[in-house]
């Protein structure tokens, strides 16, 4: 049995968003700035151990 290939998310910017990009990351893949902005995000929310991972879920404090 062969394991199903997971796909990709699909995630729609809103006007504001699509502007940031294109202005102020210009040259760059909108999905490259947003990946390291999620994990900026991630990070800084105490979501990522020291080395990038995910945290299990247990650990994670609630309501964050």
């Amino acid at each position: 049995m062969t394991t199903p290939t997971p796909r990709p998310m699909r995630l729609v910017t809103t006007p504001r968003t699509a502007e940031i990009l294109r202005r102020c990351y210009r040259g760059e893949r909108p999905e490259a700035v947003l990946e390291r902005a999620a994990r900026m995000l991630a990070d800084a929310d105490g979501h990522l151990t020291t080395s990038g991972r995910i945290k299990p879920e247990l650990k994670r404090k609630a309501g964050r």
